[in-house]
């Protein structure tokens, strides 16, 4: 009789094991299909499908603030390409700085001012010189306000030369709201010209 108890006992023991197994089984089980789940479900919300003539497109979503170091240099070189590729043309002429003004604070602005005082648009439109800026490059401190310096070339041709310059800027730049006229949403402040030397002078 003592023979069978110690048998039931130890089946029992067996049974009450392999239960506690086999409940544990199941919740790794369902963790792992929970866990796979959520992957899926935020990596699903976090891509959009565009139809676009027809074809299905794919784009995904990401932290904005991911790329701003990007968008910072983009936004640098926008002003400056507007700022300073001008042709012998007013209403041109108005239209680019018009819209660099936008992307800077008044230091741009003084700058636009002084260079009005000095005749120097209506000397470009009078002698038919046309500005032409590349920008080389354009570094970004991690520091916080970023500052950005901007290394690059002017190239000012006129009807007998074309003369290079070679250009340096700074400016520090402060997060501000988008815009249709400000699409990176950065404004450059204390805006500065350090060099613009001439470095030749080649005839045409």
């Amino acid at each position: 009789m003592f023979a069978s108890l110690k048998t039931i006992d130890s089946a029992f023991q067996q049974v009450k094991t392999l239960a506690l197994l086999f409940i544990v089984a199941v919740l790794v089980l369902a963790g792992t299909i929970a866990y796979f789940a959520f992957q899926t479900t935020t990596a699903a919300a976090n891509r959009i499908y565009v139809l676009e003539g027809g074809q299905l497109l794919t784009a995904g979503a990401r932290d904005a603030r991911a790329n701003r170091p990007v968008e910072a240099r983009a936004h640098v070189t926008r002003f400056h390409e507007l700022f300073f590729t001008l042709d012998p043309d007013q209403k041109a002429i108005d239209s680019n700085v018009n819209k660099a003004l936008y992307l800077a604070d008044n230091s741009a602005k003084r700058q636009y001012e002084n260079f009005k005082e000095k005749g120097f648009y209506n000397d470009l439109i009078a002698a038919n010189i046309s500005l032409e800026m590349s920008v080389d490059s354009v570094v970004i401190t991690n520091s916080r306000p970023l500052v950005a310096r901007c290394y690059g070339h002017q190239r000012v041709i006129r009807a007998t030369s074309v003369t290079t310059r070679n250009f340096l800027s700074e400016c520090s730049l402060r997060d501000v709201t988008r815009s249709e006229n400000n699409p990176h949403g950065f404004l450059m402040e204390n805006w500065r010209v350090l060099r613009n030397e001439d470095l030749s002078t080649q005839p045409r």
